[in-house]
């Protein structure tokens, strides 16, 4: 397995700089997903990474190795594209063997090659029909088999799933997670769904405007997010303006419209602008909650509902789980939220 090391990567179309200056490290046998609004600069780095499109500046390395200016067919990296980019005419076993044929591998080891990868997305008994006799799901899984047939070094995937209706996504979640553990292979994975990154991903990256916005865990990305785009990017937030009244060496208290709210953050100056970033299921419906507010929105979803509250605070998003009533509107809401949900960001 081989880590993915970026440095300084540049990218320019004419007077848009589509990527400026990013430097990042996808561990040897991690996921990794660029996540990011269309225009990032996501697919660009991908394309970067996998040699199809030239960078202006920067390095790209495979563990020690630089491939910044090799051919994509001299990087060993398999590529799975957003629009399967399947043969038709070919059947799936010859649309798999197609990229061994390229790479003249003996006849022998190319039928062992494509059986063993059709034997991984579980597609062998499919081996004879044509891309147009498969259903959406099975023809990613066939681009799959051929992305994996040559045993790349590093696996670069397109928004593979972006095609596929909710369910089908679901289910090829999980397929690719079990086929890159299997592998042992350093992945890289690009998509604007962040569902597909939190479930997925060993690491998240999220990128702004050609540049990484925040790195890290999926976790620590959505619970602890650097700045108010990554808070409102990685899901449903409240933002809700503040400052600092008082600063110690425990903690600061953040004044809001209406009510106090305490955030375990330290090194805050006393009077400094602020936004408070609370996940609506970090906000708890509560009988002594210290926040009281009008419900003027319910919508019931099922395993949860979504109320709109106006408050001193303004108007919040809370969901609550396992909800006993459909409809809330009209009800006065009392709101509670722990300390260590509520992130404090610099305006």
């Amino acid at each position: 397995m081989l880590s993915i090391t970026l440095e300084q990567l540049r990218c320019r179309f004419g007077e848009v700089v589509a990527v400026d200056g990013v430097d990042l490290v996808v561990p040897a046998g991690s996921l990794a997903f660029l996540l990011g609004p269309s225009g990032c600069g996501k697919t660009t780095v991908l394309r970067m990474i996998a040699g199809l499109q030239e960078p202006d500046a920067g390095r790209v390395r495979f563990g020690d190795r630089d491939v910044t200016h090799l051919p994509a067919e001299r990087r060993n990296a398999g590529m799975v594209f957003q629009g399967y980019a399947l043969w038709p005419h070919m059947s799936v076993r010859d649309n798999v063997a197609f990229g061994l044929d390229v790479r003249r591998v003996q006849a022998s080891e190319r039928t062992t090659r494509t059986r063993e990868a059709l034997e991984m997305v579980r597609m062998e008994a499919f081996a004879d029909r044509k891309p147009g006799q498969l259903s959406g799901g099975q023809q990613q899984r066939v681009a799959l088999a051929r992305a994996l047939a040559f045993r790349p070094e590093v696996l670069l995937l397109d928004e593979p799933l972006s095609n596929l209706d909710a369910r089908l996504r679901l289910e090829m979640r999980e397929e690719i997670r079990r086929i890159c553990r299997e592998v042992g292979i350093t992945a890289v994975y690009v998509t604007h769904d962040r569902e597909e990154a939190l479930s997925l991903a060993d690491l998240v990256v999220v990128m702004r405007d050609g540049r990484i916005e925040q790195r890290g865990a999926p976790e620590d990305v959505y619970r602890r997010p650097a700045s108010r785009f990554v808070a409102s990017f990685m899901g449903e937030t409240n933002l809700v303006p503040g400052e600092v009244s008082t600063s110690d060496a425990h903690g600061s208290m953040l004044r809001t419209v209406a009510c106090t709210l305490e955030s375990a953050t330290s090194g805050l100056r006393p009077g400094a602008r602020i936004t408070l970033a609370i996940r609506p299921e970090s906000l708890r419906l509560s009988a002594s909650g210290p926040i009281s507010g009008r419900c003027t929105a319910s919508s019931y979803l099922g395993e949860r509902a979504r109320h709109l509250v106006d408050t001193p605070l303004g108007t919040l998003v809370v969901f609550e789980a396992d909800p006993r009533a459909s409809n809330r509107v009209g009800e006065t809401l009392r709101l509670d939220v722990d300390r260590d949900a509520v992130v404090a960001l610099p305006d």
